[in-house]
This record gives C-alpha cells, structure tokens and sequence, in this order.
C-alpha cells in the first residue's frame, strides 16, 4: 500500500531560468514558449530570486511599466522558497501556505532540480484523499467491501 507521495514525483524539471539582466519581455516570451508560471533567476551560478507571472501583472503591468524596459532583477521575489525532493507533497503545501508562494524549487542535496507550484498538487489531490481513506479504512477496521444490494438480484 502506498502512504505518500513525494516532491520529486510531481515536480518539473528541468528549471526554466534566466539571469537578472533580462527584460521582463523576454520572460514572458519564456513562460510563454515553455507553458510555464514562473522563471527562476540566476545569479553567480546560484537562485537568486524568482519572477512569477503575478510579478509581472502587479509589478509591471498594473503601474504602467514598459515590460520591454524592466529587468528581471527589479521585480523578482526573493529569496526562491525551496523544499527537499524526498519530503511529502503535504509539506510542500504546508510551505507554500506558511510563505504565501504558489511555485517553490525543488532541491536534492542544496541543487536546485525542479519546480513544483500549487497547480501541481491539485493534480494529485484526489490520490491524496485515497491514501488518507484507506489508512482512516485500516485504522478503524472497515471493511474495503461496498455494502448495498447488486442490480438484479
């Protein structure tokens, strides 16, 4: 029986980055072109902060800003909120509730690997309410059986 599912099951991978210098234009172009909410910018090698398209649409366009002429290092959040690969899509959740952030990086031994945002662990939500189901089924010692009459007889 199953009792969980990681991080690094769900996540994405490999990183959509870029570096500071590049126009707000240019990542847009980028989550557009990889169907992406965010990219993760770079900085010395490192993760260095992250550009969400709400940054965009709050940072950018609701003041009127020529996105063309903004660079990324002027409107990313920071710093990359991150989890462990090997830790429940649970904690995840619970990282992303605490932070107030929809995408955190995924990381194994202090890399960054992937990315997981909040569209992700709706996806397997209803997996979730199973596992939670069947181990509530075997504490309380219900029987998997249905119960009800079977058509036709």
């Amino acid at each position: 029986m199953r009792t969980r599912i990681l991080v690094r099951e769900i996540m994405n991978s490999p990183v959509v980055s870029s570096s500071p210098r590049q126009s707000v234009k240019s990542l847009a172009a980028k989550m557009t072109k990889f169907n992406v909410g965010s990219v993760v910018i770079i900085n010395d090698g490192k993760p260095g902060g992250i550009v969400t398209d709400g940054d965009i649409i709050s940072k950018v366009v609701a003041k009127g800003e020529i996105p063309g002429r903004v660079r990324a290092e002027e409107v990313m959040s920071q710093p990359l909120c991150t989890v462990d690969s090997e830790k429940d899509v649970t904690e995840a959740a619970r990282l992303m509730r605490k932070n107030r952030v929809k995408p955190l990086g995924v990381t194994y031994k202090d890399e960054l690997i992937g990315m997981i945002s909040l569209s992700d662990i709706v996806a397997v939500t209803p997996e979730l309410i199973e596992i939670v189901s069947e181990k509530a089924r075997i504490v309380t010692g219900e029987s998997m059986r249905q119960r009800g009459y079977v058509a036709g007889y």
